[in-house]
């Protein structure tokens, strides 16, 4: 696919400045050279802080999602925001997905550059030259697939007038989104007003209605009951405009929901989808399985509650070195806000690697209290040997603002050994 050539071309961008902890003295080299030396992340000269990601976990990880999407009759479209990285795209369509899901225009531009053939925006998008962009795309590439949402009147006259503006000869594929409910985030609250916003979308030429899809994360108060409810509106909803013929000038039905919290509940109930007028599209969208966290999502896990399923693995480890031990019972490493996710919860100390002799140890009595800018403010228990120098792993909650923060981060093996790096995008 188009993408091979473009993401090949990532490993001779030229390692320097702009990539946090390479080592110095690879300065010059291209990013495959570096990977071919298959160095050492704690012998192979690279700085603290350093941000690495598990090959294997993250393999593990591809496979379970894979394997899960089919078992349960699931497209997979995951969301890209969680890593921006075209590397593991190409990995997650070579592992199944359908394609992979945006949030904003920007990232849309980035999946193109890297031939990303199909995309669901999880967003209305109502940017005239995003609109405008886009269906220059359109037109130039009969077999690029792009759907959004819309859930207003408004944003569809919005899209309506910039498309046509934009002399537009493909329709845009749109669907209607449905509300997690009162207080939630984006998304039409009630069907009278999807329904609305269907009809407006009906009387346009340049966008077509495909299905109805919307995000369970948002529901208010979640647990299972209130998630389960709002996906049988959602699957409600969906059989309620096959049966007033909205889906007419469709080949297949898309029904599309997931983030990573609640795929379980996703599965269930879009199973229990009768049969319709066309093929049903049942669209998944989880994304932070990639890396798994440990904080956020090894908590929410639907993988926890149904553990037969299998099991995530984390793969982010972020290494910071003690700089300082200013009191007995307090430490500070040189990794803070600009290094680890601190959005959801404060990263966790895991395993201690002596600066003398390399010896790995639990942390045990160590605790993360606090992070400044460039700081990691960790409790030591009585009695627990930190010494300057010494390297801490931790693992990071919240994938998606861990891969923000890095540009190029070193895939490793369980060994240590850096087999590969992954390119980020915003």
């Amino acid at each position: 696919m188009a993408a091979d050539n473009a993401v090949a071309r990532l490993a001779h961008e030229r390692v320097d400045h702009r990539f946090k902890a390479l080592p110095p003295d690879a300065e010059g080299l291209t990013v495959g050279a570096l990977a071919e030396e298959r160095r050492s992340l704690f012998t192979g000269g690279f700085t603290t802080p350093v941000l690495a990601l598990s090959a294997e976990a993250v393999e593990h990880n591809l496979a379970l999602m894979e394997r899960y999407s089919a078992e349960h009759g699931l497209a997979f479209a995951p969301h890209g925001k969680t890593s921006m990285s075209p590397q593991l795209f190409e990995r997650q369509l070579a592992h199944g997905a359908w394609g992979i899901t945006a949030a904003v225009p920007a990232q849309v531009r980035v999946y193109r550059a890297f031939g990303i053939q199909r995309v669901f925006l999880a967003n209305e998008l109502v940017d005239a030259a995003a609109l405008r962009w886009l269906a220059g795309q359109l037109d130039a590439d009969p077999g690029f697939r792009f759907v959004c949402y819309v859930d207003s009147g408004r944003g569809v006259e919005l899209m309506d007038a910039a498309l046509r503006d934009a002399g537009a000869r493909r329709p845009v594929d749109v669907v209607v989104e449905l509300g997690a409910g009162d207080g939630a985030r984006t998304g039409a609250r009630t069907p009278a007003q999807c329904a609305a916003v269907a009809d407006a979308v009906a009387a346009s030429d340049v966008l077509r209605l495909v299905g109805v899809a919307g995000y369970e994360g948002e529901v208010p108060r979640a647990d299972s009951a209130r998630v389960t409810a709002w996906l049988r509106r959602l699957v409600a909803l969906t059989v309620e405009f096959d049966t007033a013929g909205r889906f007419a000038d469709v080949d297949e039905i898309m029904l599309s929901a997931g983030g990573s919290a609640w795929f379980d509940a996703v599965a269930d109930v879009f199973a229990t989808t009768p049969e319709l007028s066309r093929p049903l599209l049942k669209l998944l969208r989880s994304g932070a399985y990639v890396s798994h966290d440990d904080g956020h999502y090894r908590r929410l896990t639907p993988f926890k509650r149904v553990p037969e399923e299998g099991s995530l693995h984390p793969a982010f480890r972020l290494w910071a070195q003690v700089v300082s031990r200013p009191e007995p019972g307090q430490a500070f490493l040189n990794a803070g806000k600009r290094d680890a996710a601190y959005d959801l919860d404060l990263p966790e100390a895991q395993i201690v690697r002596s600066a003398r002799d390399g010896a790995e140890r639990p942390a045990d009595g160590l605790t993360v209290s606090g992070l400044s800018d460039q700081h990691a403010w960790v409790k030591v228990a009585e009695g627990v040997e930190l010494e300057v120098g010494d390297w801490v792993g931790m693992g990071l909650s919240h994938p998606c603002t861990s891969f923000d923060k890095w540009q190029l981060i070193p895939l490793v093996a369980e060994d240590g050994t850096v087999t590969d790096f992954i390119r980020t995008f915003f």
